[in-house]
């Protein structure tokens, strides 16, 4: 086996969540995936919230606002989202309002975007989403959003590198979540690309 054919086999955030981006209304539930992912929260508590708005229903930019504040803040707490549930609800309100008021939709938004650094522009333009939700976001749709094509967090750099890999944009996904779960954690001999590591669990090299 490869690297890359490895790599390939690392399931995304998104495949986990059972969401097909090929789909438009899943790209907007991914969107809202990646407002809490990008947070500085652990990736369960943003699964397990994610997940809560789902059974609640909320996954329109319409079911979000006309939800309002209060049960927002109820069900981030419900999904463990306790630090951040007040300024994230807000968020989302404001995000929400300003997705429907000025382009109608998510879709709208790609497709009036000039490229791929406007298309970034503009999502940052949503209340809550900076520059590490916009990469979370754009990062796996590449190859489908065609000005989908964010720049490779230094994360993903970094991992490459460890890794001999040339271009770690097609791969960036799963780079970025073997750091956080295998890396960051010291869980090198579970590594599902040990072999490839420059800096093997013997030189302690997770850590990027």
């Amino acid at each position: 086996m490869s690297l890359e054919e490895a790599l390939s086999r690392v399931s995304t955030y998104a495949q986990e969540l059972n969401l097909d981006l090929r789909r438009a209304e899943d790209r907007f539930k991914w969107l809202l995936a990646s407002i809490l992912f990008a947070k500085r929260i652990s990736a369960e508590i943003a699964k397990r919230t994610f997940r809560r708005f789902m059974e609640e229903g909320l996954d329109t930019p319409e079911r979000i606002l006309e939800a309002g504040w209060d049960r927002l803040v109820e069900v981030l707490d419900s999904g463990g989202y306790v630090r951040y549930d007040f300024s994230t609800a807000s968020n989302l309100l404001e995000a929400m309002s300003r997705l429907l008021r000025v382009y109608g939709g998510l879709e709208r938004l790609h497709d009036e975007a000039e490229g791929p650094r406007d298309l970034e522009r503009r999502l940052q333009s949503l209340k809550g989403l900076g520059p590490v939700g916009v990469n979370i976001f754009l990062r796996e749709l590449r190859g489908i959003w065609p000005k989908a094509d964010p720049r490779p967090s230094e994360i993903a750099l970094k991992m490459a590198g460890k890794l001999g890999l040339g271009d770690p944009r097609p791969y960036e996904s799963a780079l970025v979540r073997i750091r956080l779960e295998f890396c960051k954690k010291q869980r090198c001999d579970e590594c599902p690309v040990a072999d490839w590591c420059r800096e093997g669990g013997e030189h302690h090299g997770c850590g990027v």
